[in-house]
Order: C-alpha cells, then structure tokens, then sequence
C-alpha cells in the first residue's frame, strides 16, 4: 500500500499445515501490516517469515496453550518501534495511540483474539526508534493442506464507478481505500460524517454509492445516512460496522439502506456486497 516501505519474503519450504479460517487470518495479518506501515511514515524494510519451530512447556506457559509444533509468521519493521509501556498495551481491547497519530496498537486486540481463538499466539518485540516484530504462532496439523481453491479468483466481482467511504478509523479508511482500487472503483475517502456530508455535497454527481460507518463520533451513521438522504433520495449506501445486523443497523436497512456488512470483511465479501447494490434496478 506504500511504495516507500520495501517487502522482503522469506518462506520455510515444506511449512506445515495448519488449520486455519483464510479470511480471519488475513484480517490478522492485513492489520499488523497496516500498522507496520504507518510505523514507518518516511518508509522502511517491511520483512515477512515462516518458518516450522517446536515450543516446549516452558516458553509456552504463560501464553495457555498446549505445548508442540507451530508455524511462526513473523512480521519486523523499521519503523519508530515502542516504549515498553505501549507495548504492553497493544492487545488490550480499544487500546490506540491515537492522539498521537500513530497506528500503533489499532486493530491488534481483535487479531489477538482470532489467533486464541486458533489455539495459537502472538508475541511482540520492539524499542523506541529500533522497529517491531511480531511473531504469530499457529498450531500445526497431522491434517493433508486443502487443495488451492481455483476458483477463488473467479469469485471477486470488479467494478467501476465512484464510491465515497466514510469512517472514524484512519486504519478502515487506509485499509478500505486499497481493496476499493484494487476492485476497479475510483475512491474518495471521508474522516467522519460531518466530512462525509460535505465531501457527497460536493461531488454528488460523480459518486455513484456511499459505505457508511455506524458506529461514530458526533455525526453518527444513522444521522449521516438520514442526512445523505436529504441530499439525494435515491443515495446507493452500503452499512459497515463491527456489531451485527440486529439493533441500530437493522434501524438504518429498514430507512431504505441498500445493504449491510459486517467487519472485518474479505476483499471477496465486499466485492459482491459493492456488486449487488450498484446492480440494483
């Protein structure tokens, strides 16, 4: 997403198989990304490694999970790196460095939780102006791999158009920004609703559908979407938000909203969601 930051892979030939949800692991890593990268605002070496490693009872104890044979992912920037007391929050539910606009922290509660959720871990080194590395551990499986799925490509609906997304989190915005380019779609990008309304004031004419955070401060996505209405009747939105569809969200669909998903999403899901609604007669 950042042509100043340098990838560099290394991968463990015959890694091990683990057993894991594609689209949640990749919400994983896409999130550690992110946060690696804006780590790194003048750039920097991004470096990206498997390997196989057996963990004994010792170094695994405080983490609560069963001793073994796990895959390591690990990810190391050369970015501005944390104070132990930052790093020691980063996985704490609604922890940010926000104030401070830094990424650092935003995200990696909820990639904790999928990576427990897989009986695996996540473990963090870094210090001050010296970088970070995360390493995630997943559980290795007696289990055959999956075959590759050959239609997976064939899956993705690309588009054209305009698309206009709002939300409160820079990290949706950057991250919701690339997967809309990568789809085809032009993208204009809005910190807020009171930003998103004038931003669709503006340019009504050439965006032809809106995604819509719910949950946000000041202007929420329900005011913002009745607000967008009064603009333009026949407005083309699509709800995201982290909670589920019942309550508020099932509030706004019932207001005439075109269509809800629920984060964190798969560049395929939103593909589809994007495709159904700009297809709408």
């Amino acid at each position: 997403t950042k042509k100043e930051v340098a990838v560099h892979n290394k991968y463990k030939k015959n890694l091990w198989t683990t057993e894991v949800d594609r689209g949640q692991i990749g919400q994983v890593l896409m999130n550690i990304y992110v946060n690696a990268w804006q780590a790194m605002p003048d750039g920097g070496e991004l470096h990206i490694q498997t390997e196989n490693v057996n963990i004994d009872k010792d170094y695994i104890k405080p983490f609560e999970v069963e001793p073994g044979k796990f895959v390591k992912i690990s990810i190391t920037d050369t970015g501005i790196g944390m104070v132990e007391e930052t790093k020691n929050q980063i996985f704490d539910p609604f922890f940010t460095t926000k104030e401070k606009e830094r990424g650092t922290g935003m995200g990696l509660s909820s990639a904790y939780g999928i990576i427990k959720n897989h009986g695996g871990f996540i473990t963090v080194y870094s210090e001050l102006d010296k970088g970070s590395t995360f390493n995630v551990f997943l559980p290795a499986s007696e289990k055959k791999k999956a075959e590759k799925d050959k239609k997976t490509a064939k899956k993705m609906k690309r588009g054209s158009g305009t698309i206009l997304l709002i939300d409160d989190e820079q990290m949706m915005l950057d991250v919701g920004e690339e997967m809309l380019k990568g789809l085809g779609y032009d993208v204009l990008i809005a910190k807020g609703g009171n930003e998103g309304l004038e931003i669709y004031r503006e340019n009504q004419r050439k965006i032809d559908m809106v995604i819509l955070d719910m949950i946000m401060p000041g202007t929420t996505g329900s005011n913002a979407y009745d607000s967008l209405k009064e603009i333009n009747n026949d407005i083309r939105v699509l709800l995201s938000s982290g909670y589920s569809i019942n309550g508020k969200a099932n509030d706004i669909l019932e207001r005439g909203c075109d269509g809800f998903i629920q984060k964190p999403f798969t560049l395929e899901q939103l593909s589809h969601k994007i495709s159904e609604i700009l297809n709408k007669e």
